[in-house]
């Protein structure tokens, strides 16, 4: 069965370009466009591995990665954070919150399919 992955971001291109770049490779692709809709699907797939974007509207992607990783139902959920923050103090947080990985846009395709395959181990 393949395993899932939720993709919350509220850059629409974003969403669809790794959703295909993971669906070649096997993996079940669930999308939302804000942090809130994010939340919302995590209670209803229940995904093996969340990648999540950090500025977005409604719940932003430190408060949502905090939010799961504090939350006994889904802290096992691997989270990879991707952002256009680079900062030390945005990977920073993004390790105060729990993310298991830490991208920043733009990226290698290639390289977010190692960081999920080293996560999930697809």
């Amino acid at each position: 069965m393949a395993k899932k992955i939720l993709i919350v971001d509220d850059e629409r291109d974003i969403v669809e370009v790794v959703r295909m770049r993971l669906e070649t490779r096997g993996y079940e692709v669930f999308a939302a466009y804000n942090g809130r809709q994010g939340l919302e699907r995590v209670k209803d797939v229940m995904p093996d591995l969340i990648i999540l974007d950090i500025m977005m509207p409604e719940i932003n992607g430190s408060t949502l990665c905090g939010m799961l990783k504090f939350d006994e139902r889904y802290k096992h959920i691997p989270i990879v954070m991707l952002s256009v923050k680079a900062r030390d103090i945005d990977r920073e947080i993004g390790g105060k919150v729990k993310a298991d990985a830490y991208l920043t846009k733009p990226f290698e395709a290639q390289q977010l399919i190692e960081i999920v395959n080293n996560l999930i181990g697809e």
